[in-house]
């Protein structure tokens, strides 16, 4: 009996240890994607994301441009082509294709008819989809498809 109180004790232990190192881990390497487009088109890209979108600016300069979502959980960056300020794996521009973004949203419909109404040409018409999505697509300056969804459940009929 006291060996299997000790055995109980020390799997406690060990497991109470391996929570706790986890846990100090995940908090040490917080991270926070921030997906980056080497483009010429900083200006169209702050006024589409700006105006359509109602991204903020969080830094810009003469050759970087770093936006955020309305409710600052993300952001996006455009890089000039070439800067003599970065390295040769960052001069290369994105070659408009291979790449969409995907915005979660809470009232997709508000959006498409706020996009709609501002005449910015609609991808992919909203719809729903057998998995409970329901989306639409844009494209940005850049040729960066857009998905713009509400996730939900399937709907069982």
């Amino acid at each position: 009996m006291k060996r299997i109180l000790t055995f109980i004790t020390l799997a406690c232990l060990t497991a109470n240890s391996f929570c706790q190192s986890s846990s100090i881990i995940q908090k040490q390497n917080k991270m926070k994607l921030n997906a980056g487009v080497i483009t010429t088109k900083l200006a169209e890209s702050k006024a589409f994301y700006s105006n359509n979108l109602g991204f903020g600016v969080t830094f810009e300069n003469e050759f970087y441009l770093l936006l955020h979502t309305p409710n600052h959980e993300a952001e996006i960056s455009f890089l000039l082509p070439n800067h003599p300020s970065q390295q040769t794996l960052f001069h290369k521009p994105f070659l408009r294709q291979g790449m969409y973004l995907t915005i979660e949203v809470d009232d997709v419909d508000s959006i498409y008819n706020k996009l709609k109404s501002k005449n910015v040409p609609i991808k992919v018409e909203i719809r729903n989809e057998p998995w409970g999505d329901r989306h639409f697509a844009i494209e940005d300056p850049n040729g960066i498809g857009i998905d713009i969804v509400k996730y939900s459940p399937p709907q069982n009929k």
